[in-house]
């Protein structure tokens, strides 16, 4: 049966997976959301015998209807092979009582990479199905990680460009040497004066400015989305739910329909939205502990049923989560609302005009999937000490919000069922705020890259290619804008108006 998707926001017209991967964000600003939430049509005992890459079939063959099994099967097989260093594509490690699932395996040791790797293929394809002859430009803020995994897979990809926004001083020096450093004749990274929502703000204007849209057009160019706002981006994510719960009911760890709790660190709402969706499927799904760092905006919501944007923004030593802006969110109550779009509009257009909104008793009632902690910045750095000490185990800042927003809700709760820690980035990625958590007297002086070989002398693990090859590559992307030059930035690097493409 054909899934089709339609806008959060009312937009009456339903398309194609394709279609939605294309345009990335509704044409009246809202978000793609399937019709209906398919039913896993297998058994979670097949599935346990699955690799990473077959069991990404059966998931998103029930979303990419419009996809023919080749075609679906050759942007899975391009997507998950030797870019990731292990076979297991997202292998899990049993930590004092826990699964930490090591998401960050990629080109770019994040858990972007469990997406962006696929993507770049499943929109080529798309582009193809739907007669598509622009250059798909990708326009994407990121707030560390999804940047450099978007630029990765993007890179060099025929028929498409790459423009990526972050905040010029709220990412790790390891982040943003990633993102400066990146080859491909067809990318551009620029940094922002303002943090992650600014830039992202800026770029959902980018895409709902239809004077830029007929420009564009006019010169053979149309936008889509890298960002989590893109479905293309969601329904992948949702795969390593599915495949975590399949091999601990491989290994024994569970029996099948045993109920499996998962906690996410999470800013933007994507990746722990994909793991409702899998609970939606037909996942055996316990709790959806949401982990927040000291930027609280999602714990305070699940709290109070209060979304309030309205406050100091945080830098913090996990800056993939220093968002105020939870994006994905919106999927979230247009689900809670009875996909009521007029419910949803309301609710969105108090976000951007008070900064806040409450959501009503009912929807509040239907929550009950969700609960919310945080971890302070003293928090963090002691779950990384306290992990490494007693188990040799290292975590990077997101993993320890996590981790620690667990320790709070089996205190609280008393709940000893099996748990899943969704491990979304390489330690090597964090190393000062890392080792500086371990012993700060000790490794407080040296060197971001010293610091690297610290970590693996101490860690007992490689350093991570992503990492080595950083370590003498030249700075290619230099651009720094504000957000009211971002559109000028744009059309600069497409040659528009301009007669040539802008000299970064």
């Amino acid at each position: 049966m054909e899934l089709l998707y339609k806008s959060t926001r009312g937009d009456k017209a339903e398309i194609t997976a394709s279609q939605a991967i294309l345009q990335g964000l509704a044409g009246d600003g809202g978000l793609f959301v399937p019709v209906r939430i398919p039913r896993l049509d297998i058994s979670l005992k097949e599935l346990a015998g699955m690799s990473y890459q077959k069991t990404a079939y059966e998931v998103m063959k029930l979303f990419l209807t419009d996809f023919t099994e080749e075609e679906l099967k050759h942007c899975i097989a391009c997507a998950y092979d030797e870019k990731f260093d292990t076979e297991a594509i997202a292998p899990l490690a049993k930590v004092k009582g826990a699964c930490y699932l090591e998401l960050f395996h990629g080109a770019t040791i994040a858990f972007k990479d469990m997406a962006l790797s696929i993507l770049p293929y499943l929109m080529t394809t798309a582009a193809g199905k739907n007669g598509v002859k622009n250059e798909i430009v990708i326009l994407t803020a990121t707030s560390g990680d999804t940047g450099k995994a978007a630029l990765a897979g993007f890179a060099d990809v025929p028929g498409t460009r790459i423009i990526v926004f972050y905040p010029k001083d709220g990412v790790s020096p390891i982040q943003e040497k990633q993102m400066v450093t990146q080859k491909g004749d067809n990318t551009l990274v620029v940094g922002i004066r303002g943090n992650f929502d600014d830039a992202q703000n800026g770029v959902k204007e980018l895409f709902g400015d239809q004077e830029l849209k007929e420009e564009l057009l006019e010169a053979g160019f149309q936008f889509s989305s890298a960002n989590s706002i893109n479905i293309g981006r969601l329904v992948p994510q949702i795969v390593y739910y599915v495949y975590a719960y399949a091999k601990l009911l491989e290994s024994g760890e569970l029996s099948e329909g045993e109920k499996l709790n998962v906690v996410v660190p999470t800013g933007n709402f994507g990746n722990i939205l994909a793991a409702y969706y899998a609970k939606q499927m037909g996942l055996p799904v316990g709790k959806l502990i949401c982990a927040s760092n000291d930027n609280k905006v999602l714990y305070d919501f699940f709290r109070t049923g209060e979304y309030d944007r309205n406050r100091p923004f945080i830098l913090t030593t996990s800056p993939s989560m220093d968002i105020l802006i939870s994006s994905n969110l919106e999927r979230l109550l247009y689900r809670i609302a009875g996909g009521d779009a007029e419910k949803d509009v309301e609710l969105m257009s108090r976000l951007g005009t008070e900064g806040r909104y409450e959501i009503t008793p009912e929807m509040r009632e239907k929550l009950s999937d969700f609960c919310g902690y945080y971890a302070t910045e003293k928090e963090t750095a002691k779950q990384i000490a306290e992990v490494y000490e007693d188990t040799g185990y290292v975590m990077d800042p997101h993993t320890a919000v996590a981790a620690c927003a667990y320790g709070k809700y089996t205190a609280e709760t008393k709940d000893t069922a099996k748990t899943v820690i969704a491990s979304t980035a390489s330690p090597y990625k964090f190393t000062r705020s890392v080792m500086e958590a371990i012993d700060k007297e000790q490794y407080g002086g040296m060197t971001d890259f010293e610091l690297i070989d610290e970590l693996a002398a101490i860690s007992k693990t490689e350093i991570p290619n992503a990492i080595r090859e950083i370590r003498t590559a030249p700075v290619r992307h230099k651009a720094v804008c504000g957000v009211n030059e971002m559109k000028q930035t744009v059309l600069e690097f497409l040659g528009v108006k301009t007669g040539g493409t802008y000299g970064f």
